[in-house]
Parts: structure tokens; sequence; C-alpha cells
């Protein structure tokens, strides 16, 4: 009979064991999906920046590449400009000036601009940006010539 209460004891305590690391074991179980998921989360997310990272260097490069052809561009102009020829150019054409011992004749074009019916009175007219030629004006850029002939 002792040996049966030993048998009984034991299975006892056997199940109350089996059922404390049935616990952790399912406890170890959870913690470790959860570690995994956030593994998995982790490395979409990080794949997802790099792709977008990619994606603006390959578009800044392209800005790189067309502001250095626009420098380039830029350097040629500025060279044609900062010659005496295109000095010359720039002061006989638009600033309406001659060499000592020349005389300057200037012939005036009127150029007429053409009318514009007025139109009736429209909704649309009061969301369209207004005209600004007076800027278009002053912005303008200077008639370089390429070569100057010598008269």
């Amino acid at each position: 009979m002792a040996n049966n209460k030993k048998k009984e004891s034991h299975s006892y305590e056997d199940k109350r064991r089996s059922k404390k690391t049935g616990f952790y074991y399912s406890f170890l179980t959870i913690v470790l999906v959860f570690c995994l998921i956030q593994i998995g989360y982790g490395a979409i997310l990080n794949i997802s920046k790099i792709i977008s990272y990619k994606s603006k260097v390959i578009t800044l490069e392209r800005v790189l590449k067309q502001t250095q052809l626009h420098n380039q561009d830029l350097r040629a102009e500025k060279k044609m400009v900062t010659s005496d020829n295109s000095l010359e150019g720039i002061a006989r054409n638009n600033l309406k000036m001659a060499k000592q011992d020349e005389v300057l004749i200037i012939i005036n074009k009127k150029v007429e601009k053409p009318v514009q019916k007025k139109k009736k009175w429209d909704i649309k007219d009061w969301f369209k940006p207004k005209d600004n030629t007076q800027d278009e004006e002053i912005n303008a850029i200077p008639y370089i010539p390429q070569t100057m002939d010598e008269e």
C-alpha cells in the first residue's frame, strides 16, 4: 500500500510539473512567435525604405546630370558674352551705342498689337491668373549676336 501511495503522489506531482512546463512552453512559444512577427515586420519596413531611397537616389542623380549640363551651357554662354565681339554687339543693338566717329541711325518700327474683342462678363475670368507682360519685358534676355561683322 505504501507503494501505491508513492505512485499516486508521483503522478500528482508529475501532472503538476507537466502543467508548469506546458505553461512555460506555451509562454515561450508565444514570445517566439511575437519575436518572429517583429523581425518580419522590420524586414519588410527596411526593404520598403531601401526601395524608396534607391528611387530618390536615381532622381537626384538625374537632376545632378541636368544641372551639370546646364552649368556647361552657362559656362559656354559666359565665354561667348564676355568676348569683345559680343560685348560690342550688345552695346550696338541693345544699348544703341556707337563707336567714336560713327553715326548712329535708329529706325523705329511701330509694331501694332492686334485689337482683341472684349469678351462678355464671365465667371471663369475670375479664376484665371492675370497677365504679367510687364514682368516679361523686364526679365527679357538681351539679344546677343553670335558673330559681329566689322564695318
